[in-house]
């Protein structure tokens, strides 16, 4: 196994994840597991930030799909991801991960708020720090508070956990033949649409030169074994296959 070439990063998992088997919320045993794969990843001396989405709960955009205004509902949305962190935070730290909440929208009574400053101190004295409620502002995906974040705190890669093992040339669940690509540029994943994250972030990223590694976070121990190349997974960068 080669030795991990990360110092500190930023895993965003998205909200559906969190709800293991069923249909809606948030499901102890999957936040639990989750919760263990960070630890494994910490476990190597990386230093981990994580940004949630809201998915499981409560989505923006489809509640404004439905009639409801789109800054009210993404608002619904990002204390949805408060949820997720809250519970994330729970699950680290009964595994002995000190962990920090920083919420994007000042909630001084459950969490802190965003402080570049306060959540690299975390980092440095071995802290995990969770950053919810993305941006603070609407019209925001998380996918864009997480490549903000992780340009902010400086980190090395932005990890994706999904529920694919990488980016396709087209929908793995609709497309048999589809193909996955090791590596893909910024410019093909905008220029084709290939839905890794919304525009904007990839564009953060592309901006700042931060590697976006695209993953499957259900299978155990995929994390690890992603951070030292042992996994499949699909990087997007400046250079492509």
């Amino acid at each position: 196994m080669t030795a991990n070439p990360y110092r500190r990063i930023l895993l965003k998992l998205s909200g559906e994840v969190l709800m293991g088997d069923g249909q809606f919320g948030i499901d102890p045993s999957t936040v639990a597991s989750m919760a263990a794969e960070v630890k494994a990843a910490k476990d190597t001396g990386l230093q981990i930030c994580l940004v949630i989405g809201g998915g499981n709960i409560f989505r923006g955009m489809a509640g404004a799909a439905k009639g409801m205004d789109r800054a009210q509902a993404d608002y619904m949305g990002m204390l949805a991801t408060i949820m997720n962190a809250l519970a994330m935070q729970n699950a680290l730290e009964q595994l002995g991960v000190d962990t920090r909440v920083q919420s994007a929208i000042q909630m001084d009574a459950v969490c802190e708020p965003v402080i570049r400053r306060r959540a690299e101190r975390h980092l440095e004295k071995g802290r995990v720090v969770i950053f919810a409620a993305g941006v603070g502002s609407p019209f925001f995906t998380t996918d864009s508070g997480a490549a903000l974040r992780a340009a902010e705190m400086r980190c090395d890669a932005l990890f994706k956990g999904t529920s694919v093992d990488g980016v396709y040339d087209s929908d793995p669940k609709k497309n048999a033949s589809a193909r996955r690509y090791d590596r893909v540029s910024y410019d093909r994943v905008l220029s084709e649409n290939l839905k890794v994250m919304d525009a904007s972030a990839v564009a953060l990223c592309r901006d700042n030169a931060i590697p976006i590694i695209v993953f499957s976070i259900r299978e155990q121990g995929n994390l690890a074994r992603v951070l030292v190349g042992d996994a499949v997974s699909t990087t997007v960068g400046t250079q492509e296959n």
